[in-house]
């Protein structure tokens, strides 16, 4: 099953699920404390709901961005 693989290849393999495994853990908390702290905001001043929700998603993309960043740092790391 495993005939092919080296010990490079195996070091690349664990490298690149590093990567990506703790590269989208970050963004994933902090997209969920963006959103709770969004939530709060809004159930305690309704009327901001369009400026919450403006800066929620511009702090979204944000961090999404860092996750791009470890997904292709871990492409990088497996294929070169």
């Amino acid at each position: 099953m495993f005939d092919g693989i080296t010990e490079v290849d195996g070091v690349r393999y664990i490298g690149a699920a590093l990567a990506i495994g703790l590269g989208a853990l970050g963004p994933g908390l902090g997209l969920g404390m963006a959103v709770r702290g969004a939530m709060e905001a809004l159930g305690r001043n309704p009327e901001a709901a369009g400026d919450i929700r403006t800066t929620m998603i511009i702090g979204a993309a944000l961090a999404e961005a860092v996750a791009i960043y470890a997904f292709v740092i871990a492409i990088i790391i497996l294929f070169v």
